[in-house]
């Protein structure tokens, strides 16, 4: 009987330009989902997964798209850490890597989709030196390519770095640390879609360089999908119906509220003022029909307002005069007014305002142990730098809770890109160091008021920085072949244009940059020309901030930590350290001080004063004192020998007292004078090397009033063999009477 295949599985492979091979496999692994799909390359497996509901669910009018990554540990054989051993919540890495999924797909979707969609992107086999995120996109758009699920795709992520001059495609693990661009793109067969990453101080051109040399990629990857579809038959996508339209309503709502709604647009009113206006005309238009027909028509009427009235009145005033919604040219900046110092009890501190965003951000200086570690499938990994971004509701007037959403981690994790090159490195600044980006209020750009008040605050807290970064984000109105590119966006002029253009840098060039386009048709004139317009608004920024601060400050504030670097002898860290970390905790509870212990014997501390820290050095030192010639010390007795005492005169510190230094008499045995545990006063005279003598008997006589001199005590000269009486060696002292020798046994 001939066996039945459980599976049919298709493969297509993607070939790089260097050699190295993706494949694409489906028809063997999760076949229950709607659409499912391995990607591989080298020994790195994800598993892309797509499931979407039938229909959606009533009143939706939203495309209510997830996107989750996650990666297992037990793909590169590893535990999670923690106690539970177990996978839980996503951590800033996942979030970031499915954020960046998500801004390429969802773009992509039809407008009027609206049933619920989960993408779902598992790491199941990790290769150590390949990285996983620049296949996730793939993965996840394959998924969608071999499911009848109504998508504009595929699309398709790759990271694009720059190495010795040259652009790289996917580079691995190993590769990276000589890379000074490194930048993820998403996008289709025909356009770019979603722009992100990091870069130090490159221009313009070699940005824009690396963007069309990944989107050449891109479009094999999407052809190959595109093949895959059609093999499997899956080029036909599901029928839906998820709006319903009222093409009467919609054209009246037009021709009775365009005109006003284009009046309020070019009043040049603030933000709140303006939304007051437009609800009240929305409102009053909707104060027509009873409630039982309101039941039914307000959800359109709101629709067909802020889309063909609100939407396109703000667009067609500034495509048709050139005028924005507060009143500015498309290339002019919001006002500036910048504040350092602000908080005085902060390390570092400063207010960024550009127009209606503000944002207050704080700089704390920390020493190693303050270090975020995080556990990863590569190994853990640590950050001395890190930048938080928080937007809490009142910013935006809104009565809500607090929250850390998805959108603050990606924000942070952007100003954090911008501002990672210019922090210095290495031993010459030692300090962990974390910036808090609070936005009090937010209309547009907050994510580079974070960046460039970051920036601010760093100097305040005396960070020796290479140069000041500021950032700003552009946007774009676009309809037909007619476009204008606009400098520092408003919150509307984001919601209803074409793209959101991030870059931050330095006057040398871009540090960080994020771009989403919600068209298709951007062509490099109009990336060019908004990097352009972007160059010149930074060198503005920056003159604004230039004003608050020239410069790092000179000093750090009082009330950051103190640091110092004191190196001892490597035998000594054990004592310092103390059994099961005694001594070590003894110091940081009496001081307040963080001490970073290395095996080389440097030892880094950092203390809350200046006070603290010289207590904090004389406690470590204290471990590694060496004795002085001629220096009395109360010593502890440690052994007690025939020949004499070992005292401890320091920590870690012994010497020997003779039996003929014991005592200014004849002393018959040591244990007479010399306890076990009990002090003893002795004068340290002789050190050689790590052998150290002390005596007794010569503090004894200065306290006689007959002062020590080094040859009082000095050993005498070793006679030649032979010569001499054999009693006189050295310090063996006086033995007495020479005992009888035993006669031999035969």
């Amino acid at each position: 009987m001939e066996e039945k295949k459980l599976y049919n599985a298709v493969r297509k492979i993607i070939t790089l330009a260097d050699g190295r091979q993706i494949e694409i496999e489906t028809g063997k692994l999760a076949k229950q989902a709607d659409g499912s799909v391995v990607v591989k390359m080298g020994d790195t497996m994800l598993l892309g997964t797509v499931v979407a509901a039938k229909d959606a669910k009533p009143d939706t009018d939203f495309m209510p798209l997830q996107v989750e990554y996650k990666e297992k540990y037990a793909a590169c054989g590893r535990y999670p850490g923690g106690f539970m051993k177990r996978e839980g919540k996503a951590n800033d890495s996942e979030v970031l890597v499915a954020r960046l999924i998500d801004r390429a797909l969802r773009p992509l979707f039809p407008a009027d989709y609206h049933a619920e969609v989960y993408v779902t992107v598992n790491l199941i086999s990790a290769d150590k030196d390949i990285q996983p995120d620049a296949l996730a996109g793939l993965a996840a758009s394959a998924a969608l390519a071999v499911s009848d699920i109504p998508f504009g795709g595929p699309i398709s992520e790759v990271r694009v770095a720059r190495i010795d001059g040259n652009y790289v495609i996917n580079p691995n693990y190993s590769e990276m640390g000589k890379v000074d661009l490194d930048i993820m793109v998403g996008g289709t067969i025909d356009n770019i879609l979603m722009v992100e990453g990091e870069m130090k101080e490159v221009s313009e051109e070699v940005m824009l360089g690396a963007i069309k040399f990944a989107h050449e990629e891109i479009k094999k990857h999407c052809a190959v999908q595109i093949e895959l579809a059609k093999e499997l038959g899956k080029d036909v996508k599901r029928t839906y119906c998820h709006e319903v339209n009222d093409e009467q309503l919609r054209q009246t709502i037009i021709s009775e509220l365009y005109d006003k709604a284009y009046a309020i647009a070019t009043s040049g009113t603030m933000k709140h003022e303006r939304e007051e206006k437009f609800n009240a005309l929305e409102a009053e238009f909707a104060a027509r029909y009873s409630e039982e027909e309101l039941a039914e028509k307000a959800p359109l009427i709101h629709k067909y307002f802020h889309d063909d009235v609100q939407k396109k009145a703000m667009r067609n005033m500034i495509l048709d005069e050139g005028k924005r919604l507060d009143g500015r040219k498309t290339d002019e900046i919001r006002p500036i007014w910048c504040e350092v110092g602000y908080l005085p009890a902060a390390h570092g501190s400063a207010i960024f305002t550009r127009g209606e965003t503000q944002s207050l951000c704080v700089t704390t200086l920390g020493s190693s142990t303050d270090n975020q570690r995080m556990d990863s499938l590569t190994g853990d990994v640590t950050k001395t730098f890190m930048l938080h971004y928080n937007f809490p509701p009142f910013s935006v007037g809104e009565v809500k809770p607090v929250r850390v959403s998805r959108r603050e981690i990606g924000h942070g994790a952007l100003a954090e890109k911008a501002l990672k090159p210019i922090i210095p490195a290495g031993d010459g600044f030692p300090f962990t160091v974390r910036v808090v980006a609070e936005t009090l209020e937010s209309n547009g750009s907050s994510s580079m008021a974070a960046v460039c008040g970051g920036c601010l605050s760093l100097m305040d807290a005396g960070v020796p920085i290479s140069d000041p970064v500021a950032g700003v984000a552009m946007g774009l109105i676009k309809e037909g072949d007619n476009f204008i590119v606009l400098t520092d966006i408003l919150g509307d002029e984001d919601a209803l244009g074409d793209m959101d253009f991030k870059i931050a840098g330095t006057a040398e060039g871009v540090t960080a940059v994020q771009m989403d386009i919600k068209i298709t048709g951007l062509t490099t004139e109009i990336m060019r020309k908004a990097m352009r317009q972007a160059h010149e608004a930074r060198l503005h920024i920056l003159g604004e901030m230039k004003k608050a601060i020239d410069g790092p400050r000179a000093q750090l504030s009082k009330y950051a930590p103190q640091h110092a670097e004191v190196f001892v002898n490597p035998e000594v860290i054990r004592m310092i350290i103390g059994p099961g970390g005694k001594n070590i905790k003894a110091i940081t509870a009496a001081t307040g001080a963080s001490v970073d212990i290395e095996d080389s014997g440097r030892i880094s501390i950092f203390a809350p004063t200046a006070e603290s820290m010289e207590q904090a050095k004389e406690l470590v030192q204290y471990y590694d004192q060496r004795p002085d010639l001629g220096k009395n010390y109360m010593g502890k007795v440690r052994k007690v020998l025939e020949i004499g005492a070992i005292v401890e005169i320091m920590p870690n510190v012994e010497a020997l007292v003779h039996i003929s230094q014991l005592d200014t008499s004849r002393v018959a045995q040591a244990s007479d004078v010399a306890h076990l545990g009990e002090d003893m006063l002795v004068k340290v005279i002789e050190i050689n090397g790590d052998r150290i003598r002390a005596s007794r008997k010569a503090v004894l006589l200065e306290e006689q009033g007959i002062e020590w001199k080094p040859e009082d005590t000095a050993r005498p000269a070793r006679a030649p063999r032979g010569e001499g009486d054999r009693d006189h060696r050295g310090d063996r002292g006086d033995r007495g009477e020479r005992r009888e020798r035993r006669p031999r046994r035969d």
